[in-house]
């Protein structure tokens, strides 16, 4: 019993050793599903076709959206939950658990319902034009009829993470990330069933997830057992979830517009192969930078259980610890993928054009990634400590604010290579504003009630 995790370690352990504690699981599980999106990618370019690609890539925000509510409910009932353990109120943290079930049911079915019924408008807004569309429609039709389980998974894995359970949080990751592949592997290349081989495999996967947190939360691991009274929505608890929650949601619908102004923008410039070239650098987006992101979900349930507890003094020495770290793991690939991009580009596609143009896309897109920590875990620490105005301001600045923008102004003087440009040009102004507003929350906070 003596290697038994419990909430209460986020408020004892030493800050080095419980960050890494927390962010390695939930750097391994963001690794392996990024991997994920990444060798699905590579089995859908090899094996389908450089098009195929670049249809994906056309469905993602529209699947990312609608998942983002899961995630949404999630980040912010989490919140809440790591907050009401650190002041020993479970009552609260139960009925906020129950109340995060019954609202990612009730709005992924919804928004499903509504993106299966406008197919034929949604994909071409996203760019899904020309050869696109047809593969396109395929993948993202069968995508929607797993987007409630994938929104459960997101909600679910957040929640236990709240609960201090880390490995368990990166398992459930691991799981679906794990099946896709298999399931890529006998749908595409054995049972040669294309691009609806692909969707399969992908809504196959977010079954095996939920099927993981549904026996999660049934057995002893959890904290977090609720009862049919928890599921009743109390306007209370919904109105908290809702302004915390609602900073992912933005942050994610910020991110479904920009591959729509993308893709479109592209497609405009350079035809099939801009937007396919986006589509591999947007993947090692995903991919490259999982130990920054695993830094910043380890920082989260510790920020916010110990400013429950109103133990300051750890909670200014976790955002230091963590901006140390993250900044460290943000160097080392930024030069990694300065290096290396030809060799990167050669894993997805054998197409000559995209091969000429994807590398020096992925220089220019990279090119801050040393002081992207900042901004990440700025964010972040609003979010963790219940500021839901603050932290939605943050999260949509470098996105929102600047580099949408930049994409809509600069392609007007410098072609394309405007959008690319946009990507360093918002970076520098992002952190810049981030670290402005961090700075000031510490010494304002943080350091007068310690």
């Amino acid at each position: 019993m003596a290697n038994k995790i419990s909430s209460q370690d986020l408020g004892t352990k030493p800050i080095k050793k419980l960050l890494i504690k927390q962010s390695v699981p939930a750097a391994i599980g963001i690794l392996v599903m990024s991997l994920n999106i990444l060798v699905d990618t590579i089995f859908v370019g090899n094996w389908i076709g450089s098009i195929a690609i670049a249809a994906i890539n056309v469905v993602l925000p529209v699947s990312f959206f609608i998942a983002a509510l899961g995630m949404s409910i999630g980040v912010g009932g989490s919140s809440i939950i790591s907050r009401a353990l650190g002041a020993n109120n479970k009552e609260k943290a139960l009925k906020t658990f129950g109340n995060q079930i019954t609202l990612t049911l009730l709005f992924t079915v919804a928004f499903a319902c509504f993106g299966l019924l406008y197919v034929d408008d949604i994909i071409p807004a996203f760019g899904g034009k020309g050869a696109i569309f047809d593969p396109a429609k395929i993948y993202y039709k069968i995508v929607l009829y797993g987007v409630p389980f994938l929104g459960l998974c997101m909600m679910g894995n957040t929640a236990i993470r709240a609960e201090g359970k880390p490995k368990f949080a990166m398992y459930a990751m691991m799981i679906p990330s794990i099946g896709n592949l298999v399931l890529d592997y006998l749908f595409i290349n054995v049972l040669d069933y294309g691009m609806a081989g692909a969707a399969w495999a992908t809504t196959g996967s977010y079954m095996l997830c939920i099927g993981f947190i549904i026996w999660y939360f049934l057995s002893n691991k959890s904290e977090l057992k609720i009862d049919a009274s928890h599921l009743k929505l109390q306007k209370n608890v919904v109105s908290e979830i809702a302004s915390l929650g609602f900073v992912t949601l933005a942050r994610q619908a910020v991110v479904s517009i920009t591959y729509l102004f993308m893709n479109n923008i592209l497609y405009n410039l350079g035809g099939e192969t801009s937007v396919t070239a986006y589509a591999i650098v947007g993947r090692m987006l995903m991919f490259a930078l999982f130990p920054v992101f695993g830094i910043t979900q380890g920082f989260l349930p510790i920020a916010g259980y110990n400013y429950g507890a109103e133990n300051y003094s750890r909670v200014r020495k976790t955002i230091n610890t963590a901006i140390g770290y993250a900044t460290v793991l943000a160097t080392t690939i930024f030069i990694l993928l300065m290096v290396f991009p030809e060799q990167i580009t050669r894993l997805f596609t054998s197409d000559v054009d995209v091969l000429k143009e994807a590398p020096n896309d992925m220089r220019w897109v990279f090119a801050m990634t040393p002081i992207i920590a900042v901004q990440l875990i700025g964010a972040a620490y609003f979010q963790a400590i219940g500021k839901a105005i603050p932290a939605l301001l943050l999260t949509l600045t470098r996105q929102g604010f600047f580099f949408i923008p930049l994409i809509l102004i600069l392609p007007n003087f410098y072609g394309e290579m405007g959008v690319w440009m946009s990507f360093p040009i918002s970076d520098i102004l992002a952190t810049v504003v981030t670290a402005f507003f961090l700075n000031r929350e510490i010494r304002k906070t943080l350091v007068v009630k310690t």
